[in-house]
Parts: structure tokens; sequence; C-alpha cells
């Protein structure tokens, strides 16, 4: 058993709800999906455009990702060389190292004989 006043109130409440056509909007669902197809269609565009302009980003920075890994392969083969020549350098100054204490001990020993052959002809 329900009032009357309620039974009123429930009917507004649901009529409330539901959207009625207004007399000034009034457009046809022809009209009004025409509208929205052509929304649709700027929104698509827009995507297109945006997605082209991230296409040639991507391959800008795929050509710059290229470039940057050859550069690195250049400067590996750069340090690679310069690493052998230091080799080739401190082996050559260690064969000049020992050269020198050879001709050093050389020296010595040639002094010595030569100070060991006027000790003896002073002796004689």
């Amino acid at each position: 058993m329900t009032t009357p006043e309620y039974n009123e109130w429930w009917v507004r409440r649901i009529n409330d709800n539901i959207p009625e056509a207004s007399q000034e909007n009034s457009q046809s669902i022809e009209e009004h999906l025409r509208v929205i197809l052509s929304e649709l269609e700027i929104i698509r565009q827009d995507f297109e455009t945006r997605n082209a302009e991230l296409e040639k980003k991507i391959e800008q920075m795929e050509e710059e990702n290229m470039n940057l890994r050859l550069d690195i392969d250049v400067q590996k083969l750069e340090a690679e060389k310069l690493r052998k020549g230091k080799n080739k350098v401190d082996e050559d100054l260690d064969s000049l190292k020992i050269d020198y204490k050879k001709l050093h001990l050389s020296m010595i020993i040639v002094g010595l004989r030569k100070t060991s052959e006027q000790f003896q002809k002073v002796q004689t």
C-alpha cells in the first residue's frame, strides 16, 4: 500500500531521470550521427597526422642510434690501436733498458780491464 503522494513522487522521479528531447536542439538521429561521424573523422585525421610525425621521429632516432653505434665502433678501434701502440712502446722501452744495462755493464768491465792492465804495468 502506497500513498498517492508517494506514487506521484515516484512517477516524477522516474521521469526526471529520462532525458527529454529539447525543442531548441531538435536534430534528427541522422543529423546527430553525421555530426558524430564528422567529429570522428577529425579525430582520425589528427591521429594519422600525429602518427606520421611520430614515425618520422622514430626513423630519425633509429638513424641517430645507428650513427652513434658507428661512432662507438670507431672509438673502440682507435682505443685498440692506441693500446697496441702503447704496448709496443713499452716493449721498446724495456728492450732499451736491457740494452742500456748491458752497455753499462760492458763499460764497467772494459773500465776494470783498463784499470787492471794499468795496475799491472805499474807493478812491473
